[in-house]
């Protein structure tokens, strides 16, 4: 005992055991617990050994099993848990001797027994009124002994009814502040948790909760579990009253408010009410065998329900009542996939119980919908009466119906359904809707009835359900793949759509260039009147002709006939060629592809391309007019010096502008009809071939489309560039009017030339017969006319072009460089625009 420390704690246990009175600083207190702790001192210093064998594991055991008795689970739980820590840090079998200290004080503590040697330390008071509470008083001991100074104290055990003395005080002070028995308390208890008010406990509006009223007198450990036993009953209000809102109700109210989702989910709601209900009579027949006295425990039954037990009972209904409860509250103004969808955000529970009973719930929430599912896909009937399905159709015309006939509602979409496999059931219902609506075709239900053959589910009712997700994108994927491929075979072979597309790229994208040719020769005289003179039946009838002199005649006759002539609405000064377009009459099914807006997006096309052949066809008329033959045969040519110059200066300016122009023409041509049309259409066939669905084929169409938009300056960003584009398309179209009356004039001259040589009569002064004199004087004035017209036509020419030249590299599609490099191959403009 020479370690300051052992000695600091053996005075520190003698003082904690000994009482307040007696471990004090003063008198005969201060002397007892000197004489107390000499005495430790002399005990723990002895040699003396008990005569039992230190076996550490069995006293551990041995102490913890009479804390769980002792009703102390939770005592016993931390002593494991300190003896465990303790062993981790101590030699081995160095903790015996201190538990079994422990173990002889704590039961010296209990019985006051003498056999363990040690003092008698007394911890508590016994009760007040007997003669060993009044030895107690007087010398802090049972039995009033009291230890000599440094001997052996002789102590002496407690009555051994004591225990029995205690609980029937206990009894008595309970009574004492218990107006209610605990069975009546019980019994209004259980009429609570069925929405009842009992004699005692009832519905507090205000308070909106079950309780006790102020004046009814009870300990506040029972009023507290009264009101915890009393959630319950809460809690069922909460549920029973919303089966009562979506379920009570008149068959009116019903249609318009409860789908069959919440209808599923009330049932489901009131099957565990059920089971509620049944336990509740269990209880209230346990409720009728009376409660026991505390320490009597003969000749009463076991099954009595006190509030404790009761708590015990309802404990597990409570969980599922409050998770109910919640579930209510957040299904509130919700239906249809949007109350699935919350009910199954609460399922994600790593509880067992938890999980088994949403998913037991949302087995028979989600029937519904999953019947919905199944129908739409397999049948392609939208059986939601009361708008609960996360697809919602609308009325539309026939070529709208799959753009525009069914849409998702993300709101009413449940996340257990992912967007993507949403996506394929909207696809797979649009298809059989528009093999059935739109292609009057009705094997789908063959290639239905395959793929659920194929994945093992039925096509009967009740095949789907929640918790079978897998089955069911199983079941998605295969009847979309082969729906999809029967819709894809008769838009192809039935429907022969590749042959429309090219019928449309070779005459509404002026791809078959005979007919085109013909097509402007024939028309081309009628297109140059006013717009308001021009009969449309007349060109139709134009029409007929240019296809019947050229190799479209060898064309599908049904492919022909829908070949027509529109006029566009015009305004005065507006001439035919400004309102003159073809367009191709697409009809169902192919007008889903074909609709009006795309066909307005072709015919944007047609009137760029049917000017670009106007432009192209104007220049070769003004090569024809002004070729060298007949600038050869010329009387001008065979003139003097001075007027043939003139001439050949003059031939030289329009043949130099005409070869720019036709450069420019030529080349930009090129890029429209290979560049542009051909390389788009050789990606769109391929994209055509490989399609899988009609959103596939739309898709590639709309790219096509979109592609040749965007490569031939027409679409939205390139509205800069095209203006320029459009005046050189004008200033082409003015040289070539300047130039017909300009050959025109110099043909009238070589008349008048050529019938004044003849003429043998001459009056003076007329510029007919006014002699050769006259006539140069004429033609020199034509030509420097022409001269100066052909500088200004120049001038804007170039100006023009090389604005368009300019905005070429700032254009976005990549195809557009390559037109750039073949304008501008001999870097010709760019020297001239960095020279200025």
């Amino acid at each position: 005992m020479d370690d300051h420390q052992t000695q600091d704690l053996v005075k520190e246990l003698v003082h904690r055991l000994l009482p307040a009175s007696e471990s004090g600083g003063g008198g005969g207190g201060g002397r007892d617990a000197a004489g107390a702790l000499r005495f430790a001192h002399r005990l723990l210093s002895s040699r003396l050994a008990p005569a039992v064998l230190p076996d550490e594991h069995a006293l551990a055991e041995s102490i913890k099993r009479r804390l769980a008795a002792s009703g102390r689970p939770d005592d016993a739980l931390a002593f494991a848990d300190l003896h465990s820590k303790l062993s981790a840090r101590s030699r081995p079998a160095s903790l015996w001797p201190l538990l079994y200290l422990l173990d002889s004080l704590s039961s010296h503590r209990r019985s006051a027994a003498a056999a363990s040697c040690l003092p008698n330390l007394p911890t508590a008071a016994p009760p007040r009124g007997t003669a060993a509470g009044a030895a107690a008083g007087a010398g802090g001991r049972p039995g009033g002994a009291r230890a000599p100074p440094g001997g052996v104290v002789l102590v002496s055990k407690d009555p051994d009814n004591i225990r029995e003395i205690a609980l029937r005080e206990y009894t008595e002070l309970v009574l004492d502040e218990t107006e209610v028995p605990e069975a009546v308390l019980v019994r209004d208890v259980l009429y609570a948790c069925q929405g009842i008010d009992g004699r005692n406990v009832r519905y507090d509006k205000a308070g909106d909760a079950y309780d006790l009223p102020d004046g009814v007198r009870v300990p506040r450990s029972t009023r507290t579990l009264v009101r915890k036993l009393c959630e319950l009953g809460w809690l069922f209000r909460k549920v029973r009253g919303f089966i009562s809102d979506n379920i009570s109700r008149s068959p009116s109210d019903a249609a318009t408010e409860v789908g069959t989702v919440a209808q599923a989910f009330c049932s489901a709601l009131q099957d565990e009410l059920s089971d509620y209900y049944k336990l509740l009579a269990v209880l209230e027949s346990y409720s009728l065998n009376p409660i026991p006295a505390p320490g009597s425990d003969s000749g009463v039954s076991s099954n009595y329900l006190s509030l404790r037990r009761l708590a015990v009972w309802l404990a597990e209904p409570a969980v599922r009542m409050r998770l109910m409860a919640v579930l209510v509250d957040g299904c509130r103004g919700l239906r249809g996939g949007a109350m699935a969808g919350a009910i199954h955000g609460h399922a994600q529970h790593g509880d067992p119980m938890f999980q088994e009973f949403m998913g037991r719930l949302l087995r028979r929430v989600c029937s519904p919908l999953f019947e919905m599912v199944r129908s739409w896909v397999l049948e392609g009937e939208l059986e939601d009466v009361f708008s609960e399905f996360f697809i919602v159709g609308q009325p539309v015309k026939a070529e709208s119906l799959w753009r525009e006939g069914y849409l998702i509602q993300s709101d009413m979409l449940p996340a257990f359904i992912s967007p993507v496999l949403a996506q394929r059931i909207l696809r797979t219902g649009k298809s059989i809707n528009f093999l059935r609506v739109c292609c009057d075709d009705n094997g789908w239900a063959d290639a239905a009835a395959e793929a659920a053959a194929h994945v093992g589910t039925t096509t009967t009712r009740g095949g789907l359900g929640y918790g079978k997700i897998d089955a069911l994108e199983a079941l998605v994927v295969e009847a979309a793949k082969r729906i999809d491929r029967h819709l894809m075979d008769v838009i192809h072979k039935r429907y022969r759509f590749k042959d429309h597309c090219l019928a449309i790229k070779r005459y509404l994208l002026l791809g078959q260039g005979d007919f085109v040719q013909y097509l402007m020769d024939v028309v081309g005289p009628e297109l140059s009147e006013p717009a308001n003179r021009i009969s449309s039946f007349h060109l139709a009838g134009l029409l007929e002709t240019a296809i019947r002199a050229s190799n479209a005649q060898y064309d599908d006759r049904d492919i022909l006939d829908r070949i027509r002539v529109k006029m566009m609405d015009h305004g005065d000064g507006d001439r035919g060629w400004d309102v003159f377009s073809l367009e191709y009459d697409a009809r169902v099914p192919l007008d889903t592809v074909f609709t009006a807006s795309v066909m307005k997006m072709y015919l944007k096309v047609f009137n760029f391309l049917w000017k670009l052949k106007r432009v192209d066809h104007s220049l070769t008329g003004v090569w024809k007019t002004m070729k060298p033959n007949c600038i050869v045969s010329s009387p001008f040519y065979k003139e003097g010096t001075s007027i043939r110059s003139q001439f050949v200066s003059v031939l030289r300016k329009c043949q130099v502008l005409f070869n720019e122009m036709n450069h420019f023409v030529t080349n930009f041509q090129y890029y429209i009809m290979f560049e542009v049309l051909e390389v788009s259409w050789a990606r769109f066939s391929d994209e055509m071939d490989a399609a899988k669905d009609l959103d596939d084929l739309l898709m590639a169409h709309d790219k096509y489309l979109t592609s040749i938009l965007e490569k031939s300056l027409l679409g939205e960003r390139s509205q800069g560039i095209q203006r320029n584009l459009f005046e050189l398309f004008d200033i082409i179209l003015q040289f070539r009017s300047h130039a017909d009356r300009w050959f025109e004039r110099i043909y009238e001259l070589q008349l008048r030339g050529k019938s004044k040589s003849k003429s043998k009569s001459k009056e003076t002064g007329s510029w007919l017969d006014g002699g050769r004199k006259a006539m140069i004087q004429l033609a020199g004035e034509l030509f420097r006319k022409m001269g100066e017209d052909l500088e200004s036509i120049a001038k804007d020419f170039k100006a023009s072009l090389d604005a368009f030249i300019t905005q070429l590299p700032m254009q976005q599609h990549v195809d557009l460089k390559f037109l750039l490099f073949r304008l501008d191959f001999t870097e010709y403009y760019s020297r001239v625009s960095s020279n200025k």
